[in-house]
């Protein structure tokens, strides 16, 4: 019976796409004077409420131009939303904030595209002991999280002061590949002042003592006890789970005037690591092996505020104090 039910309802939604749908926007056009792409733009304003619509209809068209304009290289951006303006038959004269709206969101989503590839590169890319530029990053590392602290070798049980697992980091890093140390460079970089007191909340088996720290504005007494760069880690897989399912078109679009950047999915990063922090605080798990747990739970909160278009995580960018709004 449910097999049925499902064939019915998918016949249903395909009469409606390929029927229904075309029919209805046949009938708008001749009633408003205006194509899809037009009545989008003009009823959205510039965001993820625009950009969404608009990446629909292009991938939903028929005509190859319209579909082929998601995956163009960002140079070709202008020329693109040129060819659509005359395959529309609008004039840009009279039209001309459509152009304009049309090449930011069109700047986005190919700009998406590209930052999922070149988050993907930093994943695949292992990390590597034997090139300069890898050890340098992790000497960095430490260097930010323990600036008083010498590092007495390059294989040295003191990782696990930073919340390493072993006395060699490279070990760590095989899930996320230089992708998580970039980010945990990133956030202990440009936002210290929250990294040092993240990493020294975590080492404490108790939070007995807390002097109203800027994400927590009461008393605890819970548990902390988690490894600040495996977590790290852990949030890096997050944050790219997100961007490659989808989910975080709605929070990029919403930032990204243009097209998104690695800048922007490092902020990201930070912002999760912070609510992640926060939110373990309230779960107070009884130890480290509730975090699948606790990160799977986070995981679906995230999800739930994304569906939300009009969403942004951090909309400033500010890695200190960042808040979850409504813009």
């Amino acid at each position: 019976m449910k097999h049925f039910l499902r064939v019915v309802t998918q016949f249903f939604v395909f009469l409606y796409c390929k029927c229904l749908w075309r029919g209805l926007k046949f009938v708008a056009r001749k009633f408003t004077g205006r194509c899809e792409l037009q009545r989008i733009c003009y009823n959205n304003k510039h965001g993820a409420r625009r950009t969404l619509k608009i990446e629909s209809s292009l991938r939903y068209s028929k005509n190859e131009l319209l579909q082929s304009a998601l995956s163009v290289h960002p140079d070709k951006v202008e020329k693109t939303i040129d060819d659509i303006m005359a395959l529309k038959k609008i004039n840009p004269d009279t039209n001309p904030q459509l152009g304009i709206s049309l090449q930011a969101s069109l700047l986005q989503i190919v700009g998406y595209r590209s930052l999922v590839a070149e988050v993907e590169k930093l994943r695949r890319e292992p990390y590597d002991c034997e090139n300069p530029e890898h050890e340098e990053m992790l000497m960095k590392l430490w260097k930010e999280l323990r600036p008083d602290t010498p590092l007495t070798g390059r294989i040295s049980k003191q990782w696990c002061e930073i919340g390493f697992q072993g006395s060699d980091p490279k070990t760590d890093f095989r899930g996320m590949g230089l992708l998580g140390l970039h980010n945990l460079l990133y956030f202990a970089e440009h936002d210290k002042a929250t990294a040092l007191q993240m990493l020294h909340d975590s080492l404490q088996p108790k939070h007995n003592e807390v002097n109203k720290p800027e994400w927590e504005q009461k008393n605890l007494d819970k548990a902390i006890g988690y490894s600040f760069a495996i977590v790290g880690i852990n949030i890096t897989d997050l944050a790219y789970s997100l961007l490659v399912s989808g989910a975080l078109k709605t929070h990029l679009y919403n930032v990204a005037p243009e097209m998104p950047i690695l800048l922007h999915f490092q902020q990201t990063f930070c912002y999760l690591m912070q609510e992640f922090h926060r939110f373990w605080i309230e779960e107070d798990p009884s130890d480290i092996m509730e975090f699948n747990r606790v990160r799977s739970k986070f995981h679906r909160r995230i999800l739930r505020q994304l569906k939300n278009p009009d969403m942004a995580l951090c909309p400033h960018f500010s890695a200190s104090d960042l808040h979850l709004v409504n813009l």
